[in-house]
């Protein structure tokens, strides 16, 4: 299991850093211009005042901007769990099915190495790779803050990350679990994005709409705090998405330990997902 999460892990060096590293730039470069915004204030609130409901709920929440914790929950930690939501859609969706249409999973369980062990070293290279990215931006919004007049401690910035991990980890889950259900890496990835975004416009137009604000109960963007996490994590709500990401994999797990491997190509919906592109074996 331990060789399976290196070599996961090394694979998916790249886009770890390319992540990291693109996040703690765009952190940086919002963090940096803080004092900027806190000097256009009367300019700033003059404009708002002429946006309407709708645009508002997406700009973020215009009336604490101009605090550090409200600009960076308007400006940066806002979008994260739509931006990373998608690194967690393609990798989750791609753990397990991505070698299995290239035609190699086949090949690797040949090898003595179990179907549990695979799993759960791919699983745990996910999580670190994750970490990873988190912690390099972290990192840049750290040094950027340190430049700024924003006046916030190294354990403040971190919890609006943990809280961004624990929704990039529900929809990685998530995204595993339906690659492992639906025919293909494909439609996973579609459905995982579809619901990413259906919950992200649901949560930010639900603080403008009455009526949906019973619908945003059942979406999980609801229960990430962003930079509201500056004041306190609640530690309810990232357990709750913990617990929840716990049970998609645990689930995920058993579905892969008891469905055929294809030897490569994409399944159908057909009876046993045997597409014409595909060819079936069972691996012990």
């Amino acid at each position: 299991m331990s060789a399976m999460f290196k070599h996961t892990l090394k694979r998916m060096r790249g886009q770890m850093i390319g992540w990291g590293l693109a996040l703690a730039i765009l952190g940086f470069g919002i963090a940096s211009l803080f004092n900027t915004v806190s000097q256009m204030r009367d300019q700033i609130e003059q404009l708002v005042g002429t946006l309407p409901p709708a645009v508002l709920a997406f700009a973020g929440n215009i009336d604490r901007m101009f605090s550090p914790a409200g600009y960076l929950d308007a400006r940066y930690f806002m979008l994260m769990p739509l931006i990373l939501g998608v690194f967690a859609v393609v990798i989750g969706s791609g753990l397990i099915a991505s070698d299995e249409e290239n035609g190699t999973l086949d090949l690797i369980l040949a090898q003595p190495i179990s179907r549990t062990k695979l799993f759960i070293g791919r699983w745990l290279a996910f999580l670190g790779a994750l970490v990873g990215i988190l912690f390099i931006a972290w990192l840049g919004l750290v040094i950027a803050i340190g430049l700024s007049s924003i006046d916030l401690n190294l354990l403040q910035v971190a919890l609006p990350f943990l809280s961004l991990f624990g929704i990039s980890i529900w929809f990685g889950s998530f995204a595993l679990t339906l690659s492992l259900i639906v025919p293909s890496r494909r439609a996973a990835a579609s459905l995982s994005g579809l619901v990413l975004v259906a919950s992200y416009f649901i949560t930010t137009l639900a603080r403008v709409s009455t009526d949906l604000a019973s619908l945003a109960r059942f979406s999980p963007l609801n229960y990430y705090q962003g930079g509201d996490a500056l004041n306190g994590l609640n530690v309810g709500w990232f357990a709750g998405l913990l617990i929840a990401s716990i049970v998609f994999t645990a689930i995920a797990l058993w579905r892969f330990q008891r469905r055929d491997i294809r030897v490569f190509g994409e399944g159908s919906w057909g009876a046993g997902w045997r597409g014409r592109k595909s060819i079936v074996r069972k691996t012990s």
